[in-house]
């Protein structure tokens, strides 16, 4: 049976490529703002474009971070992209103004520091031993950024020696920045699968296998 998920609809741009993808890799999809139906669907999407300030509020006046916290609590996936995928750290700085986020990891999202901004194009990663979401995909695979912002450091650490640390991707663009990160049923990515041609389609059709699995 497919898996049923849900792209949260908060107003962060144009979520229909997203949707399109998801659906060649075997999902169900369905693009709403509707609390019910991202508590109860099997997986969720959270995506973004844009400015993160913009998106933490839109995402909040969904009640984005309590579906997002309640899910996670009970084992639910939880895929973020692109701003989505910054909008779980703490805080974001744009501009001098910091923004809070959702705060499921620590950190802060800032400004890259590379001669050339925005990063705009295909960008090869550094995928950890063991990754599930890019399975099957080649070393020298190439997804698609648009972004100014990421987070230059990854800061938590595991609540106990016997808890498997997350496995952190990175790229790099003046300077290494997270790509993508799996951390149980929360995992999110940097560049945007939906546009990353054959590479992509293959690291969203692992995380819905991810969700069907569960």
């Amino acid at each position: 049976m497919s898996a049923n998920v849900v792209i949260l609809d908060y107003g962060s741009g144009n979520l229909r490529s997203a949707q399109r993808a998801l659906e060649r890799a075997g999902a169900e999809v369905t693009v709403t703002a509707d609390p019910n139906a991202a508590l109860e669907a099997d997986g969720l999407v959270v995506p973004g474009v844009g400015a993160f300030e913009a998106c933490a509020t839109g995402l909040r006046e969904v009640g984005g971070p309590r579906l997002i916290g309640k899910r996670l609590a009970g084992g639910a996936p939880v895929l973020g992209i692109c701003v989505g995928m910054q909008v779980l750290f703490e805080r974001g700085i744009e501009h001098g103004v910091t923004s809070e986020g959702c705060g499921e990891w620590p950190g802060t999202v800032e400004r890259l520091k590379a001669d050339i901004i925005p990063h705009m194009g295909w960008n090869t990663v550094d995928v950890p031993e063991g990754s599930r979401l890019f399975a099957g995909t080649a070393t020298d695979e190439r997804f698609y950024f648009v972004h100014s912002y990421a987070a230059l450091r990854w800061e938590l650490e595991p609540a106990s020696p016997r808890m498997a640390p997350p496995l952190v991707t990175w790229a790099t663009h003046g300077t290494p920045f997270v790509a993508a990160v799996e951390n149980g049923p929360l995992c999110a990515t940097q560049f945007h699968p939906e546009k990353s041609g054959d590479a992509g389609a293959r690291v969203l059709a692992n995380w819905v296998a991810m969700v069907e699995a569960r």
